[in-house]
């Protein structure tokens, strides 16, 4: 692979031509550095650290095209604006929101070398004729911006994220870049165990946002919650954000803001295009005082102004609720976050993460892969799956999970055969490589679904666990940024002073470093749970993060005799 120049020198001098920047943010110097040179990095720096410019000065020192995969049109539009301002430099996108000759003259242009960025999203890349233009393209960056969404939202609501590994391998493993604000060490693992990614340079900056006041307020009814809610966001400084669980409540909350009088607007998967750019395009020219929205808004909005972000639900895990509050004070200037908390939520939580296997899907999957004569490719597979003749694939938004053939044989969504192939290749039945998905004839179809059962089982343990950590945020008597950044590795020596605990006064001081043989951070072994990492030591409990079971509070009285638990 020829650069242009990959020394500090070369890349400071690119970057005050391309940016007019003297100096660059914590992290993104190492890890452009590391790309330039032909390493893969995970870059993992808060919000508004300036992570999309990694891989594109990245890619603006090598030769060849950067591929980048961004999971939401209106991040792909932002994108594309800021990168098309810069002198000499073309970038196009292929998405659902463009019409076939729009995307006709994207792909020209990016098979003609005209255009240096291509944006896609993962669903694009489910397809075999878009990977196989790609591949063409000999691109010398694979980047994956919002990279958490392979494990926040990769195992359900986006499967087709987790395919992005075996794309990168067909389309002739070129340097990947993957980018987030906010994953916690199992999702750092997960990026890169997907991602393919053996020898990469984990770039990981603080995550620590000193000017949003962490606060929690704790309800017993849901109308008493609402109300509150209702009070607080009517008499907090604007602009700012609502997050809530459903769809319905995004319109009830919107509705009912609007009546006192903010200019409130609701944001959710279930409307039109038109309307949701235009709530995009008014929040950013501050049109509107509130955006009451599920968390398909937000991401990768770069908006300094954001005074305040609640939620009227408790997110699925610390993970999400980092990303939604990292939308506040991006300017540093004071901002709030602020949950509203009933203990009662965290059982539809609960219910809402939960994984569970579809047998009859996996028993499909299976019998089509053996009877194939070969690798079979993803798309393929799917159209088999769905009963469709090879071409007949059609949106997959569109398709219901499962249908019934003529011959009594199930049809199952392309969402739904990929959910099979990605929970099979987690339990080690299926794999894929650059000609297709292959799967293990040596196991029986009956073995191969109870292992992929039981994996499935074991990520639904994990996904519990990250709802109990979140309940612990909620319920800690400590500092709650204490709290927050161990659950990122991050140690904060002192409270923090600016959350509702610390305010109050009465904080303890929860947090050591180090309990008996128990130290922070170390390798530990249960004897029920195998392998583990110590992620927080309290007066009277440890936290500690096991590889199949998640997060884990055991209670340090309990494990005085050494016989439960050991450091390793």
């Amino acid at each position: 692979m020829r650069n242009h120049g990959g020394g500090h020198e070369d890349l400071r001098d690119l970057a005050r031509r391309s940016f007019g920047w003297d100096t660059f943010r914590p992290g993104q110097l190492e890890s452009i550095t590391a790309a330039v040179s032909g390493r893969d990095v995970l870059a993992v720096l808060p919000t508004g650290g300036g992570k999309s410019a990694i891989y594109q000065l990245a890619a603006l020192s090598l030769e060849g095209p950067a591929v980048v995969v961004s999971p939401l049109i209106a991040l792909q539009a932002d994108q594309l604006e800021d990168l098309n301002a810069l002198p000499g430099v073309h970038a196009v996108a292929v998405n659902s929101a463009l019409g076939e000759a729009a995307q006709a003259r994207a792909w020209e242009a990016a098979a003609a070398g005209e255009a240096k960025f291509l944006f896609l999203a993962p669903e694009q890349l489910a397809k075999d004729d878009a990977v196989e233009r790609v591949r063409a393209l000999r691109p010398a960056l694979f980047v994956v911006d919002e990279a958490h969404c392979v494990s926040a939202w990769g195992h359900d609501f986006r499967p087709d994220y987790l395919r992005l590994g075996a794309v990168r391998e067909r389309i002739g493993r070129p340097v990947a870049i993957a980018l987030t604000a906010t994953a916690s060490t199992p999702v750092r693992e997960e990026i890169l165990e997907q991602l393919r990614m053996d020898d990469a340079r984990v770039v990981v900056r603080s995550f620590d946002r000193p000017n949003l006041r962490l606060e929690v307020a704790r309800h017993h009814g849901v109308k008493v919650k609402e109300k509150a809610v209702l009070d607080q966001v009517a008499a907090l400084p604007v602009p700012g954000l609502l997050y809530v669980s459903t769809r319905a409540n995004a319109e009830k909350y919107a509705r009912r803001l609007g009546e006192r009088g903010l200019r409130a607007a609701a944001y959710h998967a279930g409307l039109p295009a038109s309307e949701r750019e235009r709530v995009h395009r008014d929040f950013l020219a501050d049109r509107l005082d509130a955006v009451v929205a599920t968390t398909a808004f937000g991401m990768g909005i770069d908006k300094p102004n954001v005074r305040f972000v609640v939620h009227a639900d408790i997110p699925g895990s610390l993970d999400s609720y980092y990303q939604e509050i990292g939308r506040a004070g991006r300017d540093g200037r004071d901002a709030v976050a602020t949950l509203h908390y009933r203990s009662e939520d965290l059982g539809l939580r609960s219910f809402f993460g939960s994984h569970r296997a579809d047998e009859d899907a996996l028993r499909a999957v299976l019998q089509v892969l053996r009877e194939a004569d070969g690798p079979m490719q993803l798309s393929a597979l799917r159209q088999r799956m769905a009963g469709e003749q090879p071409g007949g694939e059609g949106p997959e938004g569109d398709q219901p999970d499962s249908d019934q053939l003529e011959d009594g044989a199930l049809a199952f969504s392309p969402r739904k055969a990929t959910n099979a192939v990605n929970l099979l290749e987690s339990a080690g039945i299926a794999a894929s490589g650059p000609d297709g998905i292959l799967v293990d004839a040596s196991v029986k179809i009956p073995d191969a679904v109870r292992r992929a059962v039981k994996t499935a089982e074991s990520q639904a343990r994990i996904e519990r666990s990250r709802i109990d950590m979140m309940r612990g945020y909620a319920e800690t008597g400590g500092c709650r940024r204490q709290y927050l950044l161990g659950y990122f590795g991050e140690d904060l020596a002192d409270p923090c002073g600016n959350c509702d605990n610390c305010l109050s006064g009465t904080v303890e001081d929860l947090t050591r470093t180090e309990h008996g043989p128990f130290v922070l951070h170390g390798p530990v072994v249960h004897a029920q749970w195998g392998a583990g990492v110590v992620m927080g030591i309290e007066e009277d409990r440890l936290t500690v993060l096991f590889d199949s079971e998640g997060y884990k509070t055991l209670s340090l009285q309990a494990l005085e005799d050494g016989r439960l638990l050991r450091p390793a």
